[in-house]
């Protein structure tokens, strides 16, 4: 990355290029598990880039909510929805729905994140909220992030419940019906239970290892992961499930990431239009139900870690979206799935980059108060108001001769 930095940038502008990095879910667990290891990497990260010719501004673990929040920037950024503009247009602009922005989806390995910006939001979650003044105009976004259930590690807690649901400890094979039928994989108990996304479900076992077999059951697998959401408690008006504040979704939502990847891979994205919502779910299930053979022999290209998740990841996407956040038939069509806009990738690190590049100004920019084809447009009118005066103002004073006759 820092080598095609140096082919791309000039090198007489190395000096003056910022470069940041922030970590996201991935080391903001590692933190949790092991803080040594975590400044370790960071570290190590810094002296790489302190290295290169740029101007090295610091690497750090960003928030959830940060991250949230950057994912928003980017994509509202991307697609205009801050751009200002004045007189006559600016009237005719706030009459689009272009005006309004757009919620944001991000689906990483480890954290999932939701924001957008509602007008019922209410005082009850004030550490789900957030305020921005972007371009002379104000900004009040709902925002969470939820650590464990990027798809990654999603995928660990399922495993961990159903080991725990496990009625018999001495054998160790498990059935999942989120992998194809004939899928096997082999998992060290050990290192299982190291995560702190499935730690509290430690369970000790007679064994070393555990079989998975897989058994390509949609239905079932979407019942297994729906446990991984709590709707049982919600101490506020509305929630999204283990008891946070969600307030009612509203606007279009650009889902990047993940989302995007998946529902690429399932060629659920390269319709003009999003896809009606029984139609992803029969997506999804149809792939599921093909047996492992076929699959691997069909996306021989694709590894086959990747490749052996992607049922889990649709199925988990959909339990996602359905029963956490509760988007419904009537709304799917509000979810729009995007890898990039325009040339540029949708994600979190170009807002990030905005953010402390302050690119986007709190206040309007003093701009001229017309275009360049307003301002001539406007001079030849005056030239031509101009010339009529003066034409009526010597015909006034310079009457013809057969006029003064005709007056007398």
């Amino acid at each position: 990355c820092l080598q095609q930095a140096k082919e791309v940038i000039p090198s007489a502008q190395h000096k003056e290029t910022p470069v940041y990095l922030g970590a996201t879910a991935g080391m903001r667990l590692l933190r949790l598990q092991n803080e040594s290891a975590a400044d370790k990497v960071l570290s190590s990260v810094g002296n790489t880039l302190r290295s290169a010719p740029f101007n090295f501004q610091g690497a750090r673990i960003i928030t959830g909510q940060e991250e949230g929040a950057y994912g928003w920037i980017t994509i509202n950024y991307l697609l205009g929805n801050f751009k200002q503009v004045s007189g006559w247009k600016k009237l005719l602009h706030s009459l689009k729905s272009l005006s309004e922005t757009s919620g944001a989806l991000d689906l990483g390995g480890a954290s999932t994140q939701i924001t957008f910006v509602s007008k019922d939001l209410t005082s009850e979650s004030p550490e789900n909220q957030l305020y921005f003044r972007l371009y002379g105009k104000d900004y009040q976004v709902y925002t969470h992030s939820f650590l464990c259930y990027g798809k990654d590690q999603a995928l660990q807690q399922k495993l961990a419940r159903d080991l725990q649901a496990s009625t018999s400890t001495s054998n160790s094979s498990l059935p999942d019906p989120c992998f194809h039928k004939g899928y096997e994989r082999t998992i060290n108990i050990s290192d299982f239970f190291k995560n702190p996304c499935t730690s509290d479900k430690k369970k000790e076992l007679p064994f070393s290892q555990l079989y998975i077999k897989g058994e390509g059951d949609y239905q079932k697998c979407r019942e297994s992961i729906q446990k991984l959401f709590d709707k049982s408690n919600c101490p506020y008006s509305s929630c999204s499930f283990n008891g946070i504040y969600l307030p009612p979704l509203q606007g279009d939502f650009g889902a990047f990431s993940a989302f995007y990847f998946v529902m690429n891979f399932l060629n659920l994205t390269s319709e003009p239009n999003p896809l009606a919502l029984n139609k992803v779910t029969s997506t999804i299930e149809s792939f599921c139900a093909r047996p492992w053979q076929e699959v691997k022999t069909a996306y021989h290209h694709i590894k086959e870690k990747y490749l052996s998740e992607y049922c889990f990841s649709g199925a988990y996407i959909l339990s996602l979206l359905e029963n956490g956040y509760e988007f419904t038939e009537d709304n799917w069509q509000m979810i729009h799935f995007l890898g990039k806009i325009g040339s540029s990738d949708a994600g979190w690190t170009l807002g990030y980059m905005l953010n402390l590049t302050n690119m986007i100004p709190a206040e309007e920019p003093a701009g001229p108060p017309l275009s360049h084809g307003s301002y001539v447009g406007l001079m030849v009118l005056c030239s031509l108001v101009l010339v009529s005066v003066l034409l009526f103002a010597w015909l006034l004073f310079h009457k013809p001769k057969c006029l003064q006759k005709g007056i007398v």
